[in-house]
């Protein structure tokens, strides 16, 4: 009972920095309807900067509110120069310039800071607490990722439900036409869809840094995981990508725990291929027509 508690406990922290990635995948199809699969090289680079931050004296929290800043000047640059000469287009030429992105992210990352991997420190203990005179395999810094994790999941509810600005990135992803004729800058609602989307990924980013040696491809994995959550609850649905995510790192969690840690990668591919073939929509997507 204790090894099942341990490592449902274990999955839940895993599982929010997957919910994390998801949420800036989630953000950007619901801004701009592209899959950006450049998301973990772009996650990669503020990451690093982050370090750079704590090489040169920094805070944690400094380099926490730097690799944000840094991610949203990056997903802004990269609309601007790169997706908005695809906005419109067929949905492969988005594929190809994001993949092609990645792969560019990967190589500059590698020639400025090099492909040694450099640890990163948390930012609270990672030992776990003891409940009932025996220590869970839950620490204060994996309920930081949670509540983290929890705060931007209501965050992007209240954005895209709530506010003004959420409704206009709504419209412009949709309806670009019809917003434009509203008096909606489209151009500016893609920058701030990607931008936003950059900082959820950067924050997810410093959330797993402690766990993996930063390094330029150490992070492939975590965008592989973050899309299958992302499918799992529905690219449409920022509850869904938490949701999605919590169930795919217990479930992985448990796949490591009890089979091996080799049938991990199989483990999210079965739930990934599952999920296509029952519910391709999602857990969370809306069965009847689609509000904008």
């Amino acid at each position: 009972m204790q090894r099942f508690v341990d490592l449902t406990l274990n999955g839940i922290a895993g599982g929010a920095i997957y919910a994390a990635v998801a949420l800036s995948l989630v953000l950007i199809w619901r801004a701009t309807r592209i899959l950006n699969f450049a998301q973990g090289a772009m996650l990669m680079v503020t990451t690093f900067i982050a370090t750079s931050v704590l090489s040169a004296g920094g805070s944690y929290w400094l380099a926490l509110a730097v690799a944000l800043a840094s991610g949203f000047v990056l997903g802004a640059v990269v609309e601007r120069v790169l997706i908005r000469h695809i906005e419109g287009a067929p949905p492969l030429n988005a594929v190809v310039v994001t993949i092609g992105l990645f792969v560019a992210l990967v190589a500059l990352a590698g020639m400025i800071w090099g492909g040694n991997p450099r640890s990163f420190p948390p930012a609270f203990g990672i030992r776990g607490y003891e409940i009932g005179g025996r220590r869970v395999l839950f620490s204060p810094n994996d309920l930081f990722i949670v509540v983290a994790v929890g705060v931007v999941m209501v965050a992007l509810i209240v954005l895209f439900r709530r506010t003004t600005l959420g409704l206009r990135m709504r419209a412009a992803a949709f309806e670009p036409e019809v917003a434009r004729l509203l008096g909606v800058r489209v151009s500016r609602m893609f920058t701030m869809g990607w931008g936003l989307a950059a900082v959820a990924g950067a924050l997810a980013g410093v959330l797993v840094a402690p766990s993996v040696f930063v390094a330029p491809s150490n992070f492939d994995g975590i965008l592989v995981f973050g899309f299958t959550a992302a499918v799992l609850g529905g690219l449409e649905s920022p509850l869904g990508a938490l949701v999605g995510g919590l169930i795919l790192g217990v479930t992985l969690s448990y796949v490591s725990g009890y089979l091996g840690p080799e049938l991990v990668t199989m483990g999210a591919l079965a739930i990934l291929v599952a999920v296509l073939m029952v519910r391709p929509s999602g857990l969370f997507a809306h069965a009847g027509e689609r509000r904008v």
